[in-house]
């Protein structure tokens, strides 16, 4: 038995329509780069990209926590039947934690 060469889906489609295949399109060429100069130093006029924070989130720290799913189910079941965010559950949820350690409720 002879071993059948696989089509690409291309062609199998093509073959399958009943139209004639087109003729088989050349293969891209690579684009050709420079080669890029050496430097010891950084160059002085490289400036640093500014970064884009939302106003509201100035001057905030993100604090995150990896949870089982049915806990972010929960808070947000929480958020929806009080008609508040779960950010607004999380600040309540930290203040009341502070409290308890004899902390300022700060969050």
């Amino acid at each position: 038995m002879a071993a059948r060469k696989k089509m690409d889906l291309a062609t199998a489609l093509h073959s399958a329509s009943g139209k004639a295949q087109p003729a088989p399109a050349a293969p891209p060429e690579e684009p050709k780069l420079a080669p890029k100069p050496v430097a010891n130093k950084p160059s002085a006029t490289v400036q640093a990209v500014p970064s884009i924070v939302a106003p509201s989130r100035k001057g905030k720290k993100a604090i995150t926590g990896f949870f089982d799913p049915a806990v972010s189910r929960e808070l947000k079941q929480i958020g929806l039947n009080q008609d508040v965010t779960v950010q607004a559950l999380l600040t309540e949820a930290i203040n009341d934690l502070l409290v308890k350690y004899g902390r300022s409720p700060i969050a």
